[in-house]
């Protein structure tokens, strides 16, 4: 596989992808939960089947485009979580003809203006906020929520499914731990107040640091978390996993070393990796750990960290230790961990296994 890569090559280890994904399906299970994960970072039909092998057969995606793409391939329900934008309800109808979908809700507006124009069945969650700040309806408002409900029972094709939050500040504090107890009770108190009314409802968390580490989700019925299944670097800072669980490696051939620089140049930049960054001790930037490639094997993680310290667009600048400089040459390929593995794999739209397999993208499907 590797001698017939030429240019910047996303590569995913299906082992390390499976793995991820069993080991959440186990923990949702054990706490008597769905698992029904967010497709927004895979966006991949294989990696799909991967998951319906453990059981998983409701997904999540970001976009109508998206939920396109996963439709009519045996999914029962695909849930768009990002709030409904009213100017693609035609479009939502016509694929809400072919496949059981749901949206997200934030506000009267928009579901009045979707109560009218709905001509398929379809449900909804609305979206809540318990202290991200992001989007969603803060949970103390009830008002809103009441208002969302009544505008919503006017067309009898809209369902409401429950309510749904995503804690994404988890990605930038170590509080996590506060961060689920104050969703967990927001969304507790929620599901007590509507039950009654709403016998069907469930409540969703999908945040994938908070769905990695914690082990107590108290009375929650779903988790829908999405990077899980790469992983990328970001998520070994916060503690969700470790290097080893990153899935996915972008190869690129290095073009350039520069010794007495301790640099290395290699053709792979911000269009291959995306310019998402985290940031050394020191106030240097990372824009993606080196790891090492080897032919029909997985990566191996060097002793000596090297990472790409800038990125233009196809040029990768690599901040190299001694160890990788004593070990490539130009012309050979490395591995890049990245950063933010959703916006490495949308970059690339394409992934290729480390055996030459090669594994849809939905933004590289034709």
């Amino acid at each position: 596989m590797l001698e017939t890569i030429t240019s910047p090559t996303l590569l995913i280890d299906e082992k390390i992808c499976r793995r991820n994904i069993s080991r959440m399906a186990e923990k949702a299970a054990k706490h008597g939960m769905e698992l029904i994960p967010h497709m927004k970072t895979a966006q991949s039909h294989i990696v799909g089947e991967w998951s319906r092998e453990v059981g998983i057969r409701e997904i999540t995606v970001s976009s109508l485009k998206m939920a396109s793409y996963f439709s009519n391939k045996g999914w029962s329900t695909i849930h768009i979580a990002f709030p409904f934008n009213p100017r693609e309800i035609n479009a939502f109808n016509e694929l809400a003809s072919q496949q059981k979908l749901s949206i997200q809700l934030v506000n009267p507006v928009v579901t009045q203006l979707v109560a009218e124009k709905l001509t398929s069945a379809a449900g909804f969650f609305i979206e809540i906020d318990a202290g991200y700040g992001r989007t969603g309806v803060p949970y103390q408002q009830t008002a809103i929520i009441d208002e969302i409900l009544a505008a919503a029972e006017k067309n009898p094709l809209f369902s409401f499914r429950g309510f749904y939050i995503h804690p994404g500040h988890s990605y930038y504090t170590k509080d996590i731990v506060g961060i689920y107890e104050e969703s967990r009770l927001a969304l507790a108190e929620l599901k007590a107040l509507y039950i009654a009314k709403y016998p069907t409802i469930k409540t969703r968390i999908g945040d994938t640091p908070g769905c990695s580490v914690m082990d107590d989700f108290g009375d929650i019925d779903q988790l829908g978390p999405g990077n899980f299944m790469f992983y990328d670097v970001t998520q070994v800072g916060i503690g969700s996993c470790s290097l080893a669980d990153i899935a996915v490696a972008l190869a690129v051939p290095i073009v350039d070393i520069q010794v007495e620089k301790g640099e290395i140049l290699v053709h792979g930049g911000g269009v291959h990796l995306s310019k998402d960054v985290l940031y050394e001790p020191d106030g240097s930037k990372n824009y993606g750990e080196v790891v090492y490639l080897r032919e029909g094997a997985a990566w191996e993680i060097p002793k000596q960290r090297s990472y790409v310290k800038s990125v233009s667009q196809e040029h990768g600048i690599i901040k190299a230790s001694d160890e990788l400089l004593q070990q490539v040459s130009v012309g050979d390929l490395i591995g890049i961990l990245p950063i933010h593995s959703c916006m490495t794999a949308d970059c690339m739209k394409s992934y290729y296994t480390i055996n030459g397999l090669h594994i849809d993208h939905a933004e590289g499907a034709s």
